[in-house]
């Protein structure tokens, strides 16, 4: 129940949403038929997805969402337009919740998860249609899912490098707080610092998967990319240098790197200072003096001004400072000097590359998706769990048997104590949500613009709240899946309110229950498959690191790949770690390997990261 820091883009997904509901919302209003509600409010909400991603992507992202949505829609309408029977309707709604969860967990889109398109999709099973209504109300869903296209995309046109911009500030950020994690000053390493070097190897990592998709077909844009790179390297050059503090300095591979010519000794400088650099304590050694903390601290405050900039807007590489921008100027003109990657005719030297053999599109999710994957029994525990909740809500009597299914749907998470934790957030934030329902009737009752004007506010709320915490997040939820609902109902609001806390607890108790019952033993089996490809990986990097730097870009962009493959390697083997220690009726985990594994991976991993380090291999 703790409350955690805002995410940094709430405001996006949020001000997206409203602008994309409001439209139609206030278009129906104006016609009289605010009992269409529904369709136009499926493709909305399409504009919670795919902020975090450039816009290039972002776009096939958003294709892909707002068609899945589509299709959703059109299975459940037409299938309440073919049976009316409430037992049948709750069947299919639960195994189109299984479809969402399986395959938007296989394509890892990240919040809000499939979440939406299964609360949209389970009320529109319920709703009573004939099976002509059913191609103009789809087209109402496919036309206000390209309105919230067109909105979500719309900030392309002010600031086209924005998302990069913000995944390379986190990146900078995380840095920054990994400087700051102070040793002591015995050299023994504080408790935090492994999580914070973990942390920052998973945003730098993420903000280069970020890069790979922005594509630099012109001069103009790939030398934006590459000012974002050069940044994006003082990042993680901070990986290779406080890497041997996180993960130890002696070892049974120590000596070996050192016979091969790879200088680990802790007083010698990781790489000489950058040309036209001002920064001299970036390139500081490891805590191995009474100065180290102070400059520690100085090239934290750095990294934050830079990523301050970044989000702020500061110019890339191409564009001259004027001496009229009298805010950081000076540290404007240091982001200017290490990021410049353009010669005196404007050639591009050069950016990175994704490694070779890396699957895009498609593929990737349907590899995961294969016979034996880890997902498949997540699946069948919505499905048992969703079905099981709508027909036990049925047998209560509660005329909304789809509100249990959605409870049983959202609660699902990767293991079973991740599900216990939001199964207990989902009811206080529902409970809570109710309360302020039930605040807000004397100003629901007052017309239907007033509703329109709540709905967009909980939205708003929502969005602004749920990364703080869910449970937060589902107070506003609760009343704005009230409201849509009271557009095109009449019934009164003690039984709404009444018919939704029964099918809260009924969908988290029984959603849990399943649970338990539906065990993944396969979630062990991910982390033997993600050992083997952390060792194969490792190898391949410590033959690299042996044969020592190579000159010129292709022994830069060979130690890129590597050091990509092993980080997504490294991330891979963390989460599958993390899934099966919190999965119930597991074989013991193979403790001893892990920790070897991630030992040795990071520590090569931190090698090659002091090599793309060095000016040659940065060049």
């Amino acid at each position: 129940m703790r409350l955690g820091r805002a995410s940094d883009i709430w405001h996006k997904s949020a001000l997206s949403a409203v602008v994309a509901m409001a439209v139609p919302a206030l278009t129906l209003f104006a016609l009289g038929r605010l009992d269409l509600i529904l369709y136009p409010a499926a493709g909305a909400l399409c504009a919670l997805y795919g902020h975090g991603l450039p816009y290039a992507a972002r776009a096939r992202t958003l294709l892909w969402v707002v068609l899945a949505m589509v299709a959703s829609v059109g299975i459940a309408l037409t299938t309440a337009s073919l049976t009316s029977s409430p037992g049948l309707l709750v069947v299919c709604a639960a195994l189109i919740a299984a479809v969402h969860k399986t395959v938007f967990d296989a394509a890892r889109l990240g919040p809000p998860g499939n979440i939406i398109l299964t609360f949209i999709t389970a009320s529109a099973f319920f709703v009573p249609q004939h099976l002509g209504q059913v191609p103009p109300h789809v087209a109402l869903t496919l036309g206000t899912g390209a309105l919230a296209w067109l909105v979500c995309m719309a900030p392309a046109l002010l600031r086209p490098q924005g998302p990069e911009r913000i995944v390379v500030a986190r990146a900078l950020d995380a840095a920054a707080g990994l400087l700051r994690t102070e040793p002591r000053a015995n050299s023994v390493r504080p408790a935090g610092m492994s999580d914070a070097w973990h942390a920052t190897s998973a945003a730098v990592h993420a903000a280069w998967r970020t890069l790979y998709m922005v594509p630099s077909h012109t001069p103009a844009k790939a030398t934006a990319r590459a000012g974002l790179e050069r940044l994006l390297m003082r990042a993680e050059s901070v990986l290779g240098r406080v890497g041997q503090e996180t993960e130890g300095e002696a070892g049974p591979h120590a000596g070996r790197h050192c016979s091969q010519g790879i200088d680990r000794s802790p007083g010698q400088p990781t790489a000489a200072p950058e040309a036209g650099s001002r920064a001299p304590a970036t390139h500081a050694p490891p805590h191995t003096h009474a100065h180290a903390g102070p400059h520690r601290r100085t090239e934290a405050d750095r990294l934050r001004a830079w990523a301050r900039g970044l989000r702020g807007g500061w110019p890339l590489p191409g564009v001259v400072l004027s001496a009229a921008q009298d805010v950081a100027l000076d540290m404007a003109q240091d982001v200017a000097q290490d990021v410049e990657v353009v010669g005196v005719a404007g050639e591009v030297i050069g950016v990175r590359r994704s490694a070779p053999g890396h699957p895009r599109g498609v593929r990737p999710v349907l590899a995961r998706l294969a016979p034996g994957s880890p997902l498949l029994p997540i699946g069948a525990r919505v499905a048992a769990g969703c079905v099981l909740a709508g027909w036990a809500s049925m047998a209560l009597g509660v005329g909304h048997p789809y509100w249990a299914v959605v409870t049983a749907a959202s609660i699902y998470q990767a293991n079973t104590t991740l599900t216990w934790q939001r199964a207990l957030q989902r009811t206080l934030g529902s409970l809570l949500g109710l309360l302020l329902y039930t605040a807000l009737l004397p100003l629901i009752h007052v017309g239907h613009l007033a509703m329109i004007g709540l709905a967009l506010a909980c939205m708003l709320g929502a969005e602004a709240w749920i990364s703080r915490n869910y449970w937060l997040g589902s107070v506003c939820i609760t009343p704005l899946a009230l409201l849509l609902a009271g557009f095109g109902s009449r019934l009164p609001a003690r039984t709404l309110i009444a018919d939704r806390w029964i099918d809260t607890v009924v969908g988290a108790v029984v959603g849990l229950a399943c649970c338990v019952v539906v065990t993944n033993r396969r979630a062990a089996d991910r982390i033997e498959v993600a050992l083997e490809r952390v060792a194969a990986v490792e190898a391949d990097a410590y033959r690299l690191l042996a044969a020592g730097p190579a000159a010129g870009a292709d022994g830069a962009r060979e130690a890129g790949w590597a050091r990509d493959r092993l980080a997504g390697c490294l991330a891979e083997l963390r989460e599958a770690v993390e899934v099966a220690s919190s999965e119930w009726w597991q074989r013991a985990l193979p403790d001893e390997r892990i920790d070897h594994a991630q030992q040795q991976g990071h520590r090569a991993l931190a090698l090659l990261v002091r090599q793309l380090s060095m000016p040659a291999a940065a060049v």
